[in-house]
């Protein structure tokens, strides 16, 4: 299994398909698994490269907080070992706070970004209601079973939990294969609470797409607007039946999020390429 490490932390990483790089990065408690449904869409024209960040999955447990700016550097750390000098990056959640970094710390590395379920933080962040706040300070003292289930009515959209609880079902057990634990998920918050990019966000230079869920009760959907003001060009593209992981919600939306990238892409794919079966490497 491939490693590599960014100073004394060590990160698991893999790739899949052939193409324009694209690196992924997770959201909160989120691992390789937790992008099943978006690597088969993007396989079929890049070489998605997906990683654990520091303190889940197969990475390091880190014994002292840290900063999204540090987790940008693991991120830059996963490029360097998959020999990519320059690739999009697509980051959902607390992975599209790491995204952000990264453009903003390392545009030289970034083609052009996807920032899902995104805030730019500090005072411009819009921030949750009180019923979801309430929920994530009563999630502490459940198992990791019970607060993903407990957690559906606030992180799908109410279409998908009315007619497609198979992919709620489906994503769980996919995150299930490495649960977060609580002081992980409490290190994890701390890093998105500091987080504050609102008068560095003009400094992105690569081309960038905004992307929400309207039905956001976590990272509600007016943080998108401001992202979408502040970064030069940026595209915005909502959702209306889509919630926090729309990537779940709304199937349609990681192929818009390939056509986009398809379009700032520097080597377009040969006629059929996008019908071709990824092909995994190492």
């Amino acid at each position: 299994m491939p490693f590599t490490r960014n100073g004394t932390v060590k990160l698991y990483w893999e790739s899949v398909g052939q193409g324009p790089a694209v690196l992924l990065i997770p959201g909160r408690g989120m691992t390789v698994e937790g992008w099943w449904a978006t690597i088969p869409v993007l396989a079929r024209s890049f070489r998605v490269i997906t990683f654990d960040n520091r303190d889940t999955g197969r990475s390091s447990r880190m014994a002292w907080p840290y900063s999204v700016a540090q987790m940008a550097d693991d991120a830059v750390a996963i490029l360097d070992a998959a020999g990519e000098q320059r690739a999009h990056v697509y980051g959902i959640s607390l992975g599209s706070l790491v995204a952000q970094e990264v453009a903003i710390r390392h545009p030289d590395r970034v083609q052009a970004l996807v920032l899902g379920s995104s805030s730019a933080g500090g005072f411009a962040a819009y921030m949750p209601t009180q019923f979801v706040e309430t929920f994530f300070a009563r999630a502490g003292g459940m198992t990791v079973e019970e607060a993903d289930w407990a957690a559906v009515p606030i992180t799908y959209a109410e279409r998908t939990r009315r007619l497609h609880s198979e992919r709620i079902f489906a994503d769980i057990a996919h995150r299930a294969s490495s649960p977060l634990q609580p002081i992980e998920s409490l290190r994890q918050a701390a890093a998105v609470a500091a987080h504050d990019t609102y008068d560095r966000l003009n400094r992105i230079e690569a081309p960038t797409l905004v992307v929400h869920g309207e039905q956001d009760v976590v990272v509600r959907p007016a943080n998108a607007l401001v992202l979408a003001e502040k970064i030069p060009g940026a595209q915005l593209q909502t959702w209306p039946d889509a919630g926090h992981l729309y990537i779940i919600d709304e199937p349609q939306a990681d192929e818009e999020v390939a056509r986009f990238l398809l379009r700032h892409s520097a080597v377009s794919p040969a006629p059929d390429f996008a019908r071709a079966s990824p092909e995994k490497a190492v």
